[in-house]
């Protein structure tokens, strides 16, 4: 394996540059009574047998603690080589710090390396304050070091700016869903992350591959498997490295082992500048693909 790669943070702490586990997405629960799902404790555990520091995206949305509770447990990596993100997402606890409290409590650790905002949609009616309020008791567990890094996910510029706005700690992070078809999830969010300094992290990096994008031809296509030919990896690999390259963090996942491991490959090859261009303009002119928040903001396709 390619020596691992990470950024860095605003506030200087270093996160690992991929996370090849996400336990949401394929992974999630629809309830609280939905069954154990072994294969996913038996995915996670072989993320945390390969070499380097395991980038592990979970949140309390997912409904999948207990899987990963019982993976940690079982598994011999040290915790410091484990990079745990969590999210709060008002559906379960009513404030973050009851949140986060009762997510350490069940996943058996002091401490979650990053702990996110799911969503930016906060009101006096649900959960009776507003999203500066949430920031705020954020904060407060990032004093207590309960989280050892905050931010948010699904933020557009103007949630951003009323955090900004009265942030006694800025956030880090930005989780969005990002790929070559969806490079803004709302208007101006890539550049404003960049120009503020927050690092946007990507799930569902690999929309171009999806479902969602239907028919798989045209410019676009030709480019990435010529590039798969050229750089002797798949194509999924190439559209996470060009995520890496454009300066943002690709969240991947999958229920087979072989697929986590390529992902750790993404640092075996790199994309010329030329081709990261021509991925990002070719990407640009085809029809958006989002595939989450779609009610909240297919307006901006």
């Amino acid at each position: 394996m390619s020596a691992q790669k990470f950024f860095t943070l605003s506030n200087g702490n270093k996160i690992p540059a991929i996370s090849i586990i996400g336990t949401g997405t394929q992974w999630y629960k629809g309830g609280a009574d939905s069954p154990f799902n072994k294969n996913l404790v038996e995915q996670i555990k072989f993320a945390l047998s390969l070499p380097g520091v395991t980038h592990v995206d979970a949140a309390e949305n997912y409904r999948t603690y207990p899987e990963l509770s019982q993976a940690l447990k079982e598994s011999t990596k040290p915790r410091d080589q484990i990079w745990i993100t969590d999210k709060f997402s008002k559906v379960i606890h009513k404030t973050p710090k009851d949140a986060l409290n009762d997510s350490l409590k069940q996943l058996g650790i002091d401490y979650v390396d990053l702990y996110l905002l799911h969503d930016p949609f906060y009101s006096k009616e649900n959960p009776g304050y507003d999203v500066q309020q949430a920031w705020k008791y954020v904060e407060e567990l990032y004093k207590a070091g309960l989280a050892k890094n905050i931010g948010v996910s699904n933020f557009a510029v103007e949630d951003l700016k009323k955090i900004l706005e009265i942030a006694e700690i800025k956030p880090v992070i930005n989780q969005i869903e990002y790929s070559a078809f969806l490079q803004n999830q709302t208007p101006g969010i890539y550049e404003f992350a960049k120009e503020n300094n927050i690092l946007l992290e990507a799930y569902a990096p690999l929309g171009p591959l999806s479902n969602a994008a239907g028919e798989q031809s045209g410019e676009f296509y030709d480019l990435l498997s010529s590039l798969s030919k050229k750089y002797n990896h798949d194509k999924g690999l190439i559209l996470l490295r060009w995520v890496y390259q454009t300066g943002v963090l690709p969240i991947t996942t999958s229920s087979k082992q072989e697929r986590i491991e390529t992902a750790t490959k993404v640092w075996e090859f790199e994309l010329t500048n030329d081709e990261v261009e021509k991925l990002s303009k070719l990407g640009n002119e085809h029809a958006t693909v989002r595939q989450y928040w779609k009610p909240q903001y297919d307006q901006y396709n």
